[in-house]
């Protein structure tokens, strides 16, 4: 059994990426990891954790409504509680979801890493003849006096 709970996003994962989840994690961990990398097993693992959520309700609000139990236990109530805690589980599973799979269609490709930009400083070499160059106002021009 993985240590990782699978979600719905991990083929697009692996695809994008091109490992299997637990190996993206091993690599997330190493000093060379990618930002957007490290970003998307993060949403992964909330999706992870809400689809599990989900499922919980989903299989809570099965036995509750299983045929077989007594009519008697049925309540109201609670199934409305699930109600409200499937629909914010559902909500917020549709977040990670979106949030990942924009994630994975903006990100620079894998082989496309950050790498520290080098810039060199541009001098201008050329000097123009003393005629052209335009001279400061009042630069070493006495002020005429007024009579």
């Amino acid at each position: 059994m993985s240590r990782f709970k699978s979600s719905t996003m991990d083929a697009d994962l692996e695809d994008v990426f091109g490992n299997q989840v637990p190996e993206l994690h091993e690599a997330a961990a190493g000093p060379d990891a990618s930002p957007a990398l490290a970003r998307a097993l993060e949403l992964r693992s909330f999706l992870a954790l809400t689809e599990e959520q989900v499922a919980r309700v989903r299989d809570r609000v099965r036995a509750d409504m299983d045929p077989d139990r007594d009519m008697g236990e049925l309540s109201a109530d609670k199934l409305r509680f699930d109600a409200q805690w499937l629909e914010a589980a559902l909500d917020a599973r549709d977040g990670y979801r979106a949030a990942l799979g924009e994630l994975l269609r903006t990100m620079p490709p894998p082989d496309q890493r950050a790498r520290p930009v080098r810039t060199t400083q541009l001098r201008a070499t050329a000097t123009l003849p003393p005629s052209a160059a335009p001279a400061p106002q009042r630069a070493g021009a006495a002020r005429a006096r007024r009579p």
